[in-house]
């Protein structure tokens, strides 16, 4: 009898993981009641890695991730600005939610998202009014307060720290350090801040000329979110490369609430059909002279060929 051949099994893609994890929780997460009343499907600690070499991104294939907007929202954080309306004149709506709920909330008034937004922009006073989001992520990565004795007990606001421009220096002088860590979970402003980090812990590691990046997620929607932060993670971790003379090394996402919407429905069950596909690469078009000088045209991906977008609410 003749046999046939052995066919080898496809070689694994690096979405795979995110597909497990998103089918993982679909069909065995926890039924939960969320902060947004909406409610979800979860599990507590999930772990994902990607490659980063060789210009590797771990973008999300199975549905368009708009990764210019997730530039643009990364590069604002580095600024350290904390109101929306730069993000809105540059047509990134990804924070417009929680100052548009607020403004509602206290002046009953029923603007849509897009008027809003419009304001925000067109009006300096309005936007410093109503704009602001509190000392979020940018906020704490470059300027984390720091406070000093003023006398008879009283204390004063010092200098802030810059985290990022330390870690580069750290990268750079030490890079044996067990200390490379951009935090944003600041205890003493959790409360002033519109939503508290999810994406709250960086810590890097430098091991043959490779560096590597491990990003501690507290809460994590994995539908809509953490194809952003994915992006965000290892988009940071490549610029701190260059300005390091290392390579890119490995991206390693740990979650701790990790869930789903059961509003989502639609999104999951659609985007599960799928299959991923490609190899999407980072160029940097150019070495700025620090970590903080990076422009939208000086990323350009190539070989990202995405199936098509599927919305989902966000959850305020």
């Amino acid at each position: 009898m003749a046999t046939l051949p052995l066919r080898s099994a496809p070689a694994p893609h690096y979405e795979d993981q995110y597909l497990a994890l998103m089918r993982r929780i679909w069909t065995q997460g926890d039924e939960r009641i969320d902060r947004t009343g909406i409610g979800t499907r979860s599990v507590f600690g999930a772990e994902l890695r990607f490659d980063l070499s060789g210009g590797q991104m771990p973008l999300i294939t199975t549905k368009r991730v708009y990764w210019k907007t997730a530039t643009r929202e990364f590069l604002w954080f580095l600024t350290g600005d904390t109101n929306i309306r730069a993000l809105c004149a540059q047509g990134v709506e990804i924070w417009t939610d929680w100052p548009l709920d607020r403004y509602r909330r206290e002046t009953g008034d029923p603007i849509d998202r897009k008027d809003f937004s419009a304001r925000i922009v067109a009006d300096a006073d309005f936007a410093a009014r109503w704009g602001d989001l509190g000392p979020v992520y940018g906020k704490q990565w470059v300027d984390w307060p720091t406070y000093e004795p003023a006398g008879e007990g009283l204390y004063r606001q010092g200098k802030g720290i810059d985290q990022v421009s330390a870690l580069v220096e750290s990268l750079r002088m030490n890079p044996g350090s067990r200390r490379h860590i951009v935090e944003g979970w600041n205890v003493a402003e959790i409360d002033l801040m519109a939503l508290p980090p999810c994406h709250k812990s960086y810590q890097f590691h430098v091991a043959d000329g490779r560096l590597s990046c491990l990003l501690y997620q507290r809460s994590c929607d994995v539908a809509l979110g953490l194809p952003f932060n994915l992006w965000g993670a290892a988009l940071f971790t490549t610029m701190l490369a260059q300005q390091c003379d290392l390579q890119p090394g490995e991206l390693v996402w740990m979650g701790g609430d990790v869930h789903l919407y059961r509003n989502h429905a639609a999104l999951v069950e659609e985007q599960l059909l799928r299959a991923p596909s490609g190899s999407p690469r980072l160029e940097i078009g150019r070495k700025p002279d620090t970590i903080f000088g990076y422009r939208i045209d000086d990323f350009v991906v190539s070989d990202y060929h995405p199936q098509a977008p599927i919305s989902a609410p966000v959850a305020v």
